[in-house]
């Protein structure tokens, strides 16, 4: 759940340099896949490249040991070529993984797939991931038996993507939530799978399925689409089909339901203390849609759940929440990855050696990334060979670990096309869908004296200030730069002043006197609380008698903070695409049209609600 759900930290390292590497030929292709094509012995009356039931289990029964323990594990590695990355990101391999590249990786672990990050300098322009993504696929088919790789992200959209500009990012979760439309969510799955698989990445560990009740969550919020959890069932629903559409894998996520804690998993363990009552009518619901609309895999969440599982332990550990539960009261037998191992959540109560076996264990097929995996690795091997895990336990993870490679058609064609990526990833009709789509979900939840929408002709000037938090990976940031440049476009003439998250008493006066040359101004405000001094920043503005509209861009819960403003509008999120449609509704050019996809609470009082589930005003 890094900044996500994958234990990564974005602001880990820099986004590195990108190049090239040459297409494989066909020849080349060929003859990585030959050793693929014998091994399975498939029948006559099956093609070689479609690995039928019975292919699969005789591909299984001539695997190694050390082959099927390397299969359940989904690795990272730093550079932007599976063979030759920048020194830096060798120097990064052989610290944290004992190898120099990607492709010696696989070779040394027979790891069954790899996931991509900003920080491993994994993705950068999209001819350089479909050429990474290709030499994955060669490294891994080159082996002894070798097996096309399962190639993942998390690209959600929203807060949370990997792979960025001048691929299609959409609004986030809660986002479309608030735009409420199955058609959208699916939309989403389809072409943001399209751009995916046209890149080489065939697994995205999306949608989020928890539902958010928690104001103050740290790491969910608004990568859920709600608190209502039928409509995130449905939206759920519609984004996975989506996503099949395109022959991508999603990911319902962080089973059995991250949505009401306060605790962020990559740092701390949460508690979540639904009852088990409670959990079936809301945190349930989503993923039952889920295994409904065939999801290919569900992700597990690293947080202690009484009511379902009193051990103790994290539900990735546990055999009653996904054995006794998803395995068998939901009837799910996709694919269960585990969140990332790397995360505080998982390795509270147990060392790291023991966290992988345990999670087998508990019914998890895929382990993701962690900490050591040598560690991993040979605990996992030792177990087996120790009698704690049998051979037979390992053979049924792969097998459908390799089912989801057969339906998403890696057998056959493991390997990325290089003409089709200028076709596909970004391309002006994907932008303008998204555009689009951003237009439907900008909620306006205050417009007092009808502030808004603002005249370009009557109130030329704006003054654009506010919290500018570093903007989305592949996004262009920083909000007020892009705010003001969008206003400017629609024919204002607009001046950027970052004021921060914690504006102090000297930053707050100059946006004041800055104010006094606007026609009118807008506030960017991120994550507003009792004592921040972003609300004495909008009060100060406010009383300057100009017009001031405050646009939250991350938590529509914002709002209650600041009594004081008469027009407000919630974005959802702060990249690109939902500024731009923001300061299109502000200008009047779109009606507003999204609705709360979550209760705002008064700040006075929490038990009392400010602005319930569906408000939304439009002109």
């Amino acid at each position: 759940m890094p900044d996500t759900s994958t234990g990564s930290d974005t602001s880990k390292r820099d986004t590195g340099t990108t190049r090239n590497a040459a297409r494989p030929s066909r020849r080349t292709v060929l003859a990585a896949t030959a050793g693929l094509t014998a091994a399975l012995t498939v029948p006559a009356t099956a093609h070689a490249d479609t690995p039928d039931e019975r292919s699969l289990r005789a591909l299984v029964s001539r695997m190694t040991l050390e082959e099927k323990v390397g299969q359940l594990f989904v690795m990272r590695a730093y550079g932007t070529s599976a063979t030759d990355p920048d020194q830096a990101d060798i120097d990064a391999n052989l610290s944290e993984l004992g190898v120099r590249t990607a492709a010696e990786l696989i070779a040394k672990y027979r790891v069954g797939g790899i996931i991509y990050f900003t920080w491993a300098h994994n993705t950068g322009d999209p001819h350089q991931i479909l050429e990474l993504s290709n030499g994955i696929q060669r490294a891994s088919l080159a082996q002894p038996r070798g097996l096309p790789m399962l190639i993942a992200t998390d690209q959600e959209h929203g807060a949370v993507c990997r792979v960025g500009k001048p691929a299609t990012l959409f609004p986030g979760a809660m986002a479309i939530g608030a735009g409420g439309s199955r058609s959208d969510a699916r939309t989403l799955g389809r072409i943001s799978g399209a751009e995916l698989r046209a890149l080489g990445i065939n697994q995205d560990y999306s949608p989020d399925a928890d539902v958010n009740v928690n104001p103050a969550n740290p790491v969910i919020g608004v990568r859920s689409f709600g608190a209502d959890p039928a409509a995130v069932a449905e939206l759920v629903a519609a984004e996975v089909k989506g996503y099949q559409a395109a022959r991508v894998a999603a990911t319902a996520k962080h089973f059995p339901g991250h949505g009401d804690t306060a605790v962020d998993s990559h740092y701390g363990f949460p508690v979540i203390t639904h009852s088990r009552e409670l959990w079936e009518k809301l945190d349930a619901v989503p993923f039952r849609s889920a295994i409904a609309a065939g999801i290919d895999s569900i992700m597990t969440a690293h947080i202690q759940f009484p009511a379902l599982d009193d051990s103790g332990d994290p539900a990735t550990l546990s055999h009653p929440i996904l054995t006794g539960i998803l395995r068998g009261e939901l009837g799910y037998d996709g694919v269960v990855i585990t969140d990332s191992l790397g995360m505080e959540g998982v390795r509270t109560k147990y060392g790291d050696d023991r966290v992988p076996v345990l999670a087998l264990k508990a019914g998890v097929d895929q382990l993701l990334n962690p900490p050591s995996i040598d560690t991993a690795w040979n605990a996992v091997l030792k177990a087996v060979r120790d009698g704690e895990l049998t051979e037979a336990r390992l053979d049924e993870s792969i097998l459908r670990i390799l089912r989801l490679k057969t339906r998403l058609g890696l057998f056959a064609r493991p390997y990325a096309d290089r003409l089709a990526v200028d076709r596909v990833v970004g391309t002006k009709s994907h932008l303008a869908t998204a555009d689009r789509m951003a237009e439907r979900t900008t909620t306006l939840l205050v417009n007092e004296g009808r502030t808004l929408p603002l005249d370009h002709r009557e109130q030329r000037r704006l003054l654009v200030v506010g919290a500018d938090p570093a903007s989305p990976s592949g996004t262009t940031g920083p909000p007020t730069g892009v705010l003001a440049a969008a206003f400017t476009e629609l024919g204002f003439t607009a001046t950027a002043l970052s004021t921060g998250t914690a504006p102090s008493a000297a930053t707050v006066d100059k946006a004041v006197a800055a104010a006094q040359d606007a026609d009118a101004v807008v506030v960017a405000t991120y994550n507003v609380t009792a004592g921040n001094s972003q609300r004495t920043l909008v009060d100060r503005l406010v009383a300057t008698g100009k017009p001031v509209v405050a646009v939250a861009v991350r938590n529509p819960y914002d709002v209650a903070q600041l009594p004081s403003v008469r027009a407000c509008v919630a974005t959802y999120c702060w990249t690109d695409v939902e500024l731009r449609a923001a300061a299109r509704v502000i200008a009047g050019r779109v009606k507003p049209r999204g609705k709360l996809p979550v209760p705002v609470e008064r700040a006075d009082d929490p038990t009392r609600v400010l602005y319930p589930i569906g408000h939304g005003l439009t002109y």
